[in-house]
């Protein structure tokens, strides 16, 4: 199975239906919700032994549990997390931002004041899978934004262990709380509390469509990150594109899941020819051959563009998670893209290095959101306060002013609030 070759943009997209769940999926979300508000610890408990398959009286990890990971890790792969952490907190140092003020002749000062959330829940998808960089990209930027509590959350084996990696990352990153509970009832105790977890302020992390069910079920009773679709990438290249290399490229997507979306935009006919016989030649050798090859039958596409403006637009059009940008003058070419999550130039900079370790966030908007949204980042752990101060003078100079627009929205007392301080009886 070759990738289709189309020159009709309607051909690709990147876009997917949105899993809304079924009413099933949602009513069990909800009742889940509801046992772990109404009996806590007791609900988690027996929700673990169904879903997990393990009967656990301790949910919380225990500085023996990483101990023991440490031991089972290799040395040399601990560094290589410790050196990924260490590029992703550099990172996000970057992107800090620090409050301001400001002052005027008559008296008034202005600012905004940044404060860190108080606390924040990280979701880690577990069980037979292992996510370090997941509890990397997601606790980093709360770290350094100042967030003083952070709790994990993570589906234990049928042991009733998180894997060691799991740990390892969430020891180096400096998470102190790690609780050995999964799916909707861990994000309903993240949102409203047991006796052993604490309500936090904002969940972010990915996970099934459980976790996705229950994390749109508590949003506005807490903060959440989003709500993230399969993966996705677009690669867009010249005549001067390696087959092998973009093609592997567009299968490291292909094979996170069968909805996953791998689309190749570019002006060389012979170079998509070439790609789309070297993705079937490397399908046959893929470990998860059967997922990749369904997300390339379904959601895979290349485009072959008249001119480079013209893939450019495309590009721009399907607002993809990861880009990358394979020509001649990639700088150039950045500066044309205004949608997209992560920016790749470069015949070496292969998705891959983002996601696991270069240092900006892996957690980026999917399905075209990148048209409005962001990757996660450090502003995702803060809040804004506006800081207002009026002098005496300052506030004579404007009080009939600001009278004169309450009054307009029809709100005397708005007006009077004002008035009140110089017509005095």
């Amino acid at each position: 199975m070759k990738v289709k070759i189309v020159r009709d943009l309607q051909d690709v997209s990147i876009k997917r239906s949105v899993d809304q769940g079924t009413e099933e999926q949602r009513k069990a979300v909800q009742s889940i919700i509801r046992s772990v508000r109404d009996e806590g610890d007791r609900a988690l408990v027996a929700y673990t032994e169904k879903f997990d398959r393990v009967h656990l009286n301790h949910l919380k990890v225990t500085e023996a549990e990483i101990i023991e990971a440490f031991e089972s890790v290799e040395p040399e792969v601990i560094t290589i997390i410790e050196e990924a952490a260490e590029n992703i907190r550099l990172f996000h140092e970057k992107q800090k931002q620090s409050s301001w003020f400001t002052t005027h002749e008559n008296g008034t000062m202005l600012g905004q004041k940044l404060t860190p959330l108080d606390s924040v829940g990280v979701y880690v998808p577990g069980g037979t899978a292992a996510y370090p960089s997941s509890v990397l990209m997601n606790v980093l930027p709360a770290k350094v934004a100042g967030v003083e509590r952070i709790a994990m959350v993570s589906p234990p084996n049928k042991e009733g262990k998180l894997p060691a990696g799991v740990l390892v990352a969430a020891k180096i990153a400096g998470v102190k709380e790690i609780y050995k509970v999964g799916g909707a009832q861990a994000i309903a105790a993240l949102a409203y509390g047991t006796e052993m977890i604490s309500p936090v302020d904002k969940i972010t992390g990915p996970g099934n469509i459980f976790v996705a069910l229950a994390k749109r079920e508590v949003f506005g009773d807490v903060a959440i990150d989003m709500i993230a679709g399969p993966s996705e990438i677009v690669v867009l290249a010249d005549e001067n594109g390696e087959a092998k290399e973009i093609a592997a490229d567009l299968l490291s997507q292909a094979e996170h899941d069968r909805q996953a979306s791998a689309v190749l935009v570019t002006t060389s006919l012979a170079l998509a020819e070439r790609i789309s016989q070297e993705v079937e030649s490397q399908l046959a050798t893929l470990p998860r051959e059967e997922i990749a090859r369904e997300s390339i039958a379904s959601y895979g596409a290349i485009y072959v563009a008249e001119t480079l403006e013209q893939g450019i637009d495309v590009v721009n059009e399907l607002a993809p998670e990861h880009l990358e940008i394979v020509t001649e003058k990639p700088l150039e070419v950045m500066a044309k893209i205004r949608h997209a999550g992560a920016i790749f130039l470069g015949r070496y900079s292969s998705e891959p290095v983002g996601d696991y370790f270069a240092g900006p966030n892996h957690v980026l908007p999917t399905n075209g959101t990148a048209r409005f949204s962001s990757p996660l980042n450090v502003d995702d752990f803060m809040k804004k306060s506006s800081v207002i101060s009026y002098s005496e003078t300052a506030l004579k100079d404007n009080y009939k002013k600001i009278a004169a627009l309450a009054r307009l929205e029809g709100l005397e007392a708005h007006a009077r609030a004002v008035e009140t301080r110089f017509h005095k009886k």
